[in-house]
């Protein structure tokens, strides 16, 4: 990304950045608007917030909508060129989108453009949350390297959803249960192969990281679990399970049910574990999620960072800001200190510095440089 124009994002007014580089340091004071920034990021890549579902919250208030715009260097344009990018979210939740000065009709037009991964509190989901969680790290993964994943996923909502709602009716037409049943059974398959396939270079990828940045960790192991007995078709597991779905009245095996286990020594890493050794275990996951995406040529993954110290001691700080580093991702991150990431970063030297206060930021870098500060529109 190289440019950022936020307009009425929570306490963020008016704010433009224009001095942006490869890492990105937003310091000030809790609640001056340091995770906003990485917020408007995150919408302007996924048309949503990762704080809040709702667009009230985001939207200042006394505003009708919050919008963001952005330029950033896509891969999918002829010789690396740039492409335009812009959300706008409102009040009633309803959203426009718009890439290379194009409306676009559905998010997923959008996503390839941005890819995005989160490192903050919520992601301890990852271990402490529900299978949802683990199945949506795995399946943001598979989007973004294997092109046919989303039309496949797509097939399989629908057909579940209209399997399901046959299974709840009082009279159930046999032939019209088998049809949705079959084309799910087909579906199912392909998005297992895809995430086994995901998942086999998810795993060593990991695992590495992991070593880096916790080598006492090395019981540590992932497990696939594909959401029925693997010794079975799925095509056979809806048929054995049927008499049960019907009774349910939804589908109970399948892909929705599939899970990304962690354990280490065969216990639970999420109660085994204290807070700093998970937060280096999630750090390890998303760090190995970057990697394969980066190598994927239609995807450059940014990394939004929130509070990066939180969780960790000093020299923990610093092994992550290494293998960030190391990884040449685009980065931005939050911290109430700029000393403690100039501390941490292999070389602060190359770090673009922002402090933000009231919702105002303002770029160390351009100060220094005797550049208008960012956040303040430039005079006509």
């Amino acid at each position: 990304m190289a440019q950022l124009h936020i307009h009425s994002v929570r306490n963020l007014i008016n704010v433009r950045l224009r001095d942006i580089e490869r890492v990105n340091v937003f310091f000030g004071a809790n609640g001056s608007g340091k995770t906003s920034i990485l917020e408007s990021i995150h919408l302007l890549g996924m048309a949503r917030s990762f704080r809040s579902t709702s667009a009230r919250t985001l939207i200042t208030h006394g505003e009708e909508s919050c919008t963001v715009f952005g330029t950033t260097v896509s891969q999918k344009v002829t010789s690396g060129g740039s492409i335009n990018l812009g959300v706008q979210r409102r009040l009633s939740g309803e959203a426009h989108i718009k890439v290379a000065e194009t409306s676009a009709r559905t998010v997923a037009e959008l996503l390839p453009h941005l890819p995005l991964l989160v490192i903050n509190a919520d992601t301890f989901e990852l271990l402490m949350g529900p299978p949802r969680s683990r199945r949506q790290y795995l399946d943001w993964g598979v989007f973004h390297v294997e092109p046919a994943f989303l039309a496949q996923w797509q097939r399989f909502q629908r057909c579940i959803k209209q399997r399901n709602s046959l299974l709840r009716r009082d009279k159930i037409s046999v032939n019209e249960v088998a049809g949705w049943t079959r084309e799910l059974a087909e579906s199912g398959v392909e998005i297992n192969r895809f995430r086994q396939a995901y998942f086999r270079r998810l795993a060593p990828c990991f695992r590495r990281y992991l070593a880096a940045l916790a080598p006492e960790l090395e019981d540590v192991e992932l497990r696939y679990r594909q959401g029925w007995d693997k010794s079975v078709e799925y095509a056979a597991a809806l048929e054995k399970s049927y008499e049960a779905d019907r009774e349910r009245g939804y589908t109970h095996v399948g892909p929705q049910r599939a899970d990304m286990r962690v354990t280490i020594a065969g216990y639970s890493a999420a109660d085994t574990l204290s807070r700093g050794q998970q937060k280096l275990l999630v750090c390890a996951l998303k760090l190995a999620q970057g990697e394969l995406m980066g190598e994927e040529k239609a995807a450059q993954c940014i990394y939004l960072v929130d509070d990066l110290p939180s969780e960790l001691d000093r020299s923990h700080t610093r092994v992550v800001a290494e293998q960030l580093d190391q990884l040449g991702a685009q980065v931005f991150i939050t911290s109430v200190n700029r000393d403690e990431i100039e501390a941490a970063w292999p070389d602060p030297g190359n770090l673009a510095m922002f402090h933000v206060e009231h919702g105002r930021v303002t770029s160390v870098t351009a100060e220094l440089a005797g550049r208008p500060p960012d956040g303040i529109p430039k005079k006509s």
